[in-house]
């Protein structure tokens, strides 16, 4: 005999009407526990209760379409017989279970640097790996070369560096945020503490924030810069964040743009854009340095993360 436990939400309405009468009679609940022990036919549990058999088979089809009991035929010298057996030993009503929250879970991903899907650099501009310059300085020609996704550190004077990011782990679930960490600095010739630059964001092509970095951090060496990268070049980073919620975007923990997860469109389509770069009309022309997870301070390149219930 299969015994299982039965478990029900308040919130399931029809099935709690078929469960309050399944138990609102006497005689059902006989019938179950009679079947504590065995499967019996619906003229056994008849003769026992000292019943008439068509009363039996009102009760039974009563418990069965609660769930209580199942009826199989089983063939014996008089043709066939309905053998009623129980399928629930233990009946638990939870009436708090519909009210509780869902459970908030991370997913996260790292984007190497080197993967932009678009980019746009003037001088002085480059890219390196963990083993010497990969992308000749002052060569904006030669961005898109696939040595570029080896890229531990790349920079640019002017222009933007373009990720499709992939959103498929966004379809069909209820977004709480999307964040999107970096390190990134200023770009000067060698490294100037004080050069100021304004790097701005965008998501699916609208502006979410412009951070004015302070500096071309150096004069000390990045914590994961290998040995070969002169002690004269840019050195570090600082970690930025942007977290896009359902309410707003937050730069770091301050609030920087009405844009949401929904009117930057963050669930459509198979990928969404991010862009770093330096406008035009910038006020600090000052460009850029972003880091991957062997170059700067932080072992860390571009990481996409998602909260979600």
């Amino acid at each position: 005999m299969s015994i299982r436990d039965f478990h029900l939400q308040i919130t399931d309405e029809d099935e709690l009407q078929d469960i309050v009468q399944a138990l609102n009679a006497s005689i059902r609940r006989k019938i179950m526990v009679m079947l504590n022990t065995s499967s019996y036919s619906i003229a056994e549990i008849a003769k026992r209760l000292n019943l008439p058999i068509s009363t039996v088979s009102f009760h039974i089809n009563i418990l069965r379409n609660a769930g209580f009991v199942t009826v199989t035929v089983k063939r014996n010298t008089r043709g066939n017989a309905k053998l009623i057996s129980r399928q629930i030993d233990h009946f638990a009503l939870d009436f708090n279970a519909g009210n509780s929250e869902p459970e908030n879970k991370t997913f996260s991903m790292e984007i190497p640097i080197g993967s932009f899907s678009d980019a746009r650099a003037e001088a002085s501009c480059g890219m390196a790996d963990v083993n010497d310059i990969i992308i000749a300085d002052d060569l904006p020609g030669a961005f898109f070369s696939p040595q570029r996704f080896s890229a531990q550190i790349i920079w640019l004077s002017k222009g933007y560096l373009e990720y499709r990011i992939p959103n498929y782990m966004l379809h069909d679930k209820q977004i709480n945020s999307v964040k999107l960490s970096m390190e990134i600095c200023s770009e000067a010739p060698n490294y100037k503490n004080d050069w100021e630059s304004d790097i701005t964001f965008w998501i699916n092509g609208t502006e979410i924030a412009t951070w004015v970095s302070p500096g071309d951090f150096g004069g000390r060496r990045g914590r994961l810069n290998p040995t070969w990268w002169s002690d004269y070049s840019t050195q570090y980073g600082v970690i930025k964040s942007l977290l896009i919620t359902q309410n707003c975007v937050y730069l770091d923990e301050t609030p920087v743009s009405t844009q949401t997860v929904k009117k930057l469109r963050l669930q459509e389509g198979d990928y969404f854009t991010f862009r770093i770069g330096i406008k035009p009309d910038a006020k600090h022309q000052g460009g850029l340095n972003l880091f991957g997870e062997r170059f700067g301070d932080y072992a860390q390149g571009l990481v996409y993360s998602v909260d979600y219930k």
